[in-house]
């Protein structure tokens, strides 16, 4: 460690800094698994993104002019 309290705190900041980055990393990765096993668990159950809109207007309702 250097002995200048600026050098000091300079490097304490720089090791502060880099254990947040991989605080924010880890997260992201935490995140990111998370999202995965809710979409694993939703396509079990059988949803399709593709068919999931809804509408309050049904084929039916619309009349063609």
């Amino acid at each position: 460690m250097p002995d200048d309290p600026v050098d000091k705190f300079l490097t304490e900041q720089k090791t502060l800094e880099a254990q947040r980055h991989e605080l924010i990393k880890e997260v992201l990765r935490q995140k990111e698994a998370a999202i995965k096993a809710f979409d694993e668990k939703l396509e079990k159950l059988g949803y399709d993104p593709d068919h999931a809109k809804r509408s309050h207007h049904r084929k039916n309702d619309i009349k063609p002019e």
